[in-house]
């Protein structure tokens, strides 16, 4: 799906931190369901969820919202992580940037792809993913440093596009 702004990698919008937004805002402007990348977005590479993540999600409970991991990360990684927040749905190995995962996220929610929201720090996989499946976009600033060389080297690509995106927008400040 083309975006409006005339790319694909563009997210819809760009926050600091998915910790600081005003959820209930979200809903009451008709959002219903949220999907979620762990590492570097809910978690630092490669941790634990830890007990903000578990309240952060009760949180979105209580609001109404239905939530889901959507992740490239091995099942073990995923279930355990998706089981330990009381996410509704998960999707390991998500073959992002596809948008497959995505639509069946938001099918097995029975919410309308553009009533969720999807967050994630990575242009090409996140993003894109998201994007190509007509769901609105958030890109979250990374958290942490990377350790991984792969995607090091995605973060040094994705450059151009965050430089590109900040001239038109207020980058990790454009809230949904």
């Amino acid at each position: 799906m083309k975006k409006r702004n005339g790319s694909s990698f563009y997210p819809s919008y760009s926050i600091a931190s998915v910790y600081d937004l005003d959820f209930q805002k979200l809903y009451e402007k008709g959002y219903r369901a949220l999907f979620f990348d762990i590492d570097n977005t809910l978690v630092l590479h490669d941790a634990p969820a830890e007990e903000e993540t578990k309240a952060f999600f009760e949180r979105l409970r209580e609001i109404g919202f239905k939530t889901a991991i959507l992740s490239n990360n091995g099942k073990e990684r995923v279930e355990q992580f998706a089981s330990k927040v009381g996410a509704m749905y998960y999707r390991e190995h998500a073959g992002k940037p596809s948008a497959k995962a995505y639509l069946d996220a938001a099918e097995t929610l029975d919410t309308d792809r553009k009533k969720c929201l999807f967050f994630g720090d990575q242009i090409f996989t996140d993003i894109l993913g998201g994007n190509r499946a007509g769901i609105p976009t958030v890109l979250v600033r990374p958290m942490g440093r990377e350790k991984y060389f792969h995607i090091v080297l995605k973060r040094m690509l994705e450059k151009p596009f965050l430089f590109l995106y900040k001239r038109k927008n207020a980058l990790w400040k454009n809230e949904p």
